[in-house]
């Protein structure tokens, strides 16, 4: 089971959005680009993770970095 990372101090769900929105991306295309990189995401996991409600793995984190086309650094700061 892969590890969580946990958002506390750090709100990786609220960059997440920020720079979904800047780059005009819907949650349900989002999370198709995701799928289509092997990573397992659903809508709703995603609707969490944005919330701040749920831990994102390192693979989700890896495959929205590479969707939106950001580094670690914009979603973790």
């Amino acid at each position: 089971m892969e590890q969580k990372i946990k958002q506390s101090g750090i709100n990786i769900g609220w960059n997440i959005r920020q720079i979904r929105l800047e780059r005009g991306i819907g949650q349900t295309e989002l999370v198709r680009m995701v799928q289509l990189r092997d990573v397992d995401m659903t809508r709703e996991t995603l609707v969490k993770i944005e919330r701040g409600i749920q831990h994102i793995t390192g693979s989700q984190l890896r495959g929205l970095k590479d969707c939106l086309d950001t580094t670690y650094d914009e979603l973790l700061k």
